[in-house]
């Protein structure tokens, strides 16, 4: 009953309008290929939907963005730049000793860093201290970030490169060297939202 009362305003259309509009309808649906397509559904790109709780302040690229080059040394004056870490993710924090933000985050950097660190992902814990490396040696073993390797830029080039407006500031790198996102001011990294969004990193092999 209720299909034949939905019919009743087209009782009086003339067979060929009702034809026409058939035809209007079928080719919405269909397309010019003549198949039915399913809907396309807006998804949400990039890494957005990560930005909530301690992560609230994360600013995702997307697409992610390529780094401009520049060095600096490891605990052994080696020196180092982030293509010697392709092929994993980093998450690379610029800190220095007079830093109070850099101390009270600190203790989570290392405990992220216990917990993800290995062969998908490192903690770049990278000095900016003009002191040395003594110095920020010691600032590490300080607050007991004894998961952490040293990495230290006296020139604090890395600042400019990567137009890091001030400390800490730690900037999330993929597999291919670019910055998917960062972060400003201190953090709790390893917070559940943190390593879900490292994680979501990860797993883009």
């Amino acid at each position: 009953m209720a299909s034949s009362n939905m019919l009743k305003p087209f009782a009086k259309t003339p067979l060929i309008v009702l034809l026409g509009i058939a035809a209007v309808w079928l080719y919405w649906v269909t397309g010019s290929t003549g198949k039915v397509e399913a809907p396309i559904v807006q998804t949400e790109t990039g890494l957005k939907q990560f930005a909530t709780g301690s992560m609230a302040a994360f600013l995702s690229n997307n697409p992610p963005k390529d780094i401009a080059a520049f060095s600096f040394q490891d605990g052994a004056g080696v020196e180092k730049s982030l293509g010697d870490f392709k092929g994993r993710v980093i998450l690379l924090n610029l800190w220095a000793t007079w830093c109070a933000p850099c101390r009270k985050e600190m203790p989570d950097i290392n405990q992220l860093q216990l917990e993800l660190g290995g062969a998908d992902f490192e903690v770049v814990a990278l000095s900016l201290d003009r002191k040395g490396l003594e110095a920020s040696a010691a600032f590490l073993k300080e607050v007991k970030a004894d998961s952490l390797k040293l990495y230290i830029d006296t020139s604090s080039k890395s600042l400019s490169a990567l137009k890091a407006l001030g400390l800490p500031a730690t900037l999330l790198i993929d597999r291919q060297g670019r910055e998917v996102g960062r972060l400003l001011g201190p953090a709790q990294w390893s917070s559940p939202e943190a390593k879900a969004l490292i994680k979501a990193v990860i797993a883009q092999k």
